[in-house]
């Protein structure tokens, strides 16, 4: 039998690593359950595997849109009194696709068979994440399938509207970008070497300005895949400096400490955590279960460690709130709000709003740098831009003088 590497959280909360051998990934899920521990990732030995990253679903199975649909009407059909099979058999007659209905028939087959939702949403080979699956199940031991589904939506729609303000956000700098660097390839590969017969026709020497652009353009135009090279290695080297531990805590660590971009990355972390340990707390998941589950879901690995290091410090006693405050990389407006949550008994509903407080930051700090980037790059373009008119023009006057 195959060899699966594994990572879960035990009731205690810490998290647990090791092997075991198992015909295939779901028994390695079964056995984990069995003991009380909530599987992270399994990955077979030498190959790649599935793993909790936010509420990620695989292209195989159904996109993020599609399953915050499935959702939220899940939950709506539950709801309005529904039996289960019967609200899948609803979903699997409207779905849009092939691709969705295979997924739904599956679900809907398993649980008429006996099977319970969380069951057959494990059953699709991770086409759904871990958390998404423990979340339903604890909605199903509570007996409140309906209310964890619209949680469950409700933290779908704000991850992706999340997500969706950041890239609209970019979309008009990025497109300015390219814009102003075609028209500067656009002038050095092909409008000013047709200055160049004429300059060397005509002789004299030129300004130094004009050397220059010419000497870039050169470069450009002889030697464009040397430079697509350069940038194909230096992603390379990048993506590998990332994949080391040390080095991918020190760059995170840089980045944290840099002006604008370290609060913004800062404030995106704290949302992700606190609206998923909020809606974990919500369904019932103990803190400490919860916290080494949200962990996962941090893409700054300074911050990640910290919060590590925090379930280890709430395990032996003390509140939340406290410590994180010892790691001191979390906004104090975010340690009081969590602090009035404990002390009301309440943390979850204010996680939730940490969260909502943070996206919202996240948004005007986005508004704000982009209030002064795109003002900024129109600028240093333009000044490129008359830089290479200004050297065509500078040679012409300086041969015309020679000239005359």
């Amino acid at each position: 039998m195959p060899l699966f590497e594994y990572k879960a959280v035990s009731p205690s909360g810490e998290t647990v690593r090791g092997t075991m051998e198992a015909g295939s990934e779901t028994a390695v899920i079964a056995k984990l359950q069995e003991s009380g521990n909530i599987p992270l990732s399994i990955n077979e030995a030498g190959k790649g595997g599935f793993s909790l990253s936010a509420l990620h679903l695989k292209r195989r199975g159904m996109n993020i849109r599609e399953v915050g649909q499935f959702t939220q009407q899940l939950a709506t059909l539950l709801g309005a009194g529904l039996p289960l099979d019967r609200s899948l058999q609803v979903l699997l007659e409207l779905a849009e696709n092939d691709r969705i209905k295979r997924t739904l028939a599956a679900i809907r087959d398993q649980v008429r068979g006996g099977g319970s939702l969380s069951d057959a949403l494990d059953a699709q080979h991770g086409s759904f994440s871990r958390l998404y699956i423990n979340m339903v199940r604890a909605g199903e031991v509570g007996g409140s399938l309906d209310k964890t589904l619209e949680r469950l939506a409700d933290y779908l729609e704000r991850s992706k509207d999340l997500k969706d303000n950041v890239v609209s956000a970019m979309i008009y700098p990025i497109m300015l970008m390219l814009l102003a660097g075609g028209s500067l390839v656009l002038l050095l590969v092909y409008v000013i070497p047709q200055f160049t017969p004429i300059f060397e026709e005509l002789g004299g020497d030129l300004p130094l300005v004009t050397k220059m652009v010419l000497a870039v353009g050169g470069v450009l135009q002889n030697f464009w895949w040397g430079l697509i090279g350069l940038v194909m290695l230096a992603v390379f080297m990048f993506r590998r400096m990332l994949a080391d531990p040390e080095k991918r805590l020190r760059w995170d660590t840089r980045v944290l400490g840099t002006r604008w971009v370290g609060d913004l990355v800062s404030k995106m972390e704290i949302a992700r955590l606190a609206r998923t340990l909020g809606t974990l707390l919500s369904n019932g998941v103990p803190l400490l279960s919860g916290l080494s589950i949200a962990t996962n879901v941090m893409n700054n690995t300074l911050l990640r460690d910290g919060v590590e290091a925090t379930t280890q410090k709430v395990k032996t006693g003390g509140g939340l709130a406290r410590n994180l405050a010892e790691n001191g990389h979390f906004p104090r407006l975010a340690l009081q709000m969590v602090s009035v949550g404990e002390e009301t008994g309440q943390l979850d509903a204010m996680l939730l709003k940490v969260a909502d407080t943070y996206d919202k930051e996240v948004r005007n700090t986005i508004d704000r740098l982009l209030g002064i980037f795109t003002p900024v790059i129109t600028i240093l373009m333009a000044a490129m831009i008359g830089t290479i008119v200004m050297s065509v023009l500078m040679a012409i006057m300086s041969i015309n003088e020679l000239v005359g």
